[in-house]
């Protein structure tokens, strides 16, 4: 669609930490100098607006779907101040009003448009990544995300549920014929195995695990609030982010 490199970043359930991936990936590829687009596509509950200190955004995805003004107009650049140099960060950001999310559930929306804000974003920002975060589940704009994403990049956690709802996702987006697909297990404890278990999710899935993340009280200690990667540089997790984006990074450059 684009010359950027677009990564839809997914999960098949709720409260994987999606969305404090995609911010802190898109810092961490942002710091390595590229122009970072990030989109919330998850309209029935948007949330990485706040971790980007944007708490009530005043143009909206949501306004670009209904009409109601251009893409140009809702982009906004969230760039942290933390970052020096040619990297940046741009957003579209999922409308938190009442009134807005209940239009969404109610009425819907047209796929065609969301694709075209996708090419219109990746262009008028001249962006080297879009990261797009989506609605867990099987759903039809996740599934329009993935057919025009460079790369599924699936989000689970280390239970039952999560690898057979992946498994299902995993399946679809295949059939789908998504180019690439890479999986990140979050919220691991660390009495667990982590070599064995990126094994197994290798194995059982048939693509690299780029990493296993761990469950940190660290990050809820911020209640949701910032972006951990410029919190805490020095933690595990933010470290293991740091690879996991530069194995992205790697992707593109392979490319």
């Amino acid at each position: 669609m684009t010359s950027s490199t677009i990564i839809a970043i997914h999960s098949y359930r709720g409260g994987t930490g999606k969305s404090n991936v995609t911010a802190n990936l898109a810092v961490e590829l942002a710091k390595s100098g590229f122009r970072v687009g990030v989109v919330d596509t998850d309209l029935p509950s948007p949330g990485i607006h706040i971790l980007f200190g944007c708490e009530q955004p005043e143009k909206t995805l949501n306004g670009i779907l209904y009409g109601d003004y251009g893409v140009r107009v809702a982009i906004l650049n969230v760039t942290p101040i933390e970052i020096e140099g040619p990297g940046s960060i741009h957003f579209l950001a999922g409308s938190p009003k009442p009134a807005d999310i209940a239009r969404i559930v109610r009425e819907g929306y047209s796929l065609d448009r969301l694709i075209e804000i996708y090419r219109d974003f990746c262009g008028h920002q001249s962006l080297d990544f879009l990261l797009i975060d989506t609605h867990p589940g099987i759903n039809e704009p996740t599934l329009m995300s993935v057919t025009v994403a460079d790369l599924l990049l699936m989000l689970l956690r280390p239970d039952k549920q999560d690898y057979q709802g992946t498994a299902v996702t995993v399946d679809v987006a295949r059939k789908l014929g998504v180019p690439s697909l890479r999986f990140l297990v979050n919220k691991a404890i660390t009495s667990l195995d982590w070599v064995s278990l990126a094994a197994t999710i290798e194995h059982t899935y048939g693509d690299q695990c780029l990493a296993v993340l761990p469950q940190s009280d660290e990050m809820m200690s911020y209640g949701g609030s910032g972006l951990f990667c410029l919190q805490q540089p020095t933690h595990p997790l933010a470290m293991a982010l740091r690879e996991v984006a530069q194995a992205l990074a790697g992707l593109r450059s392979n490319a």
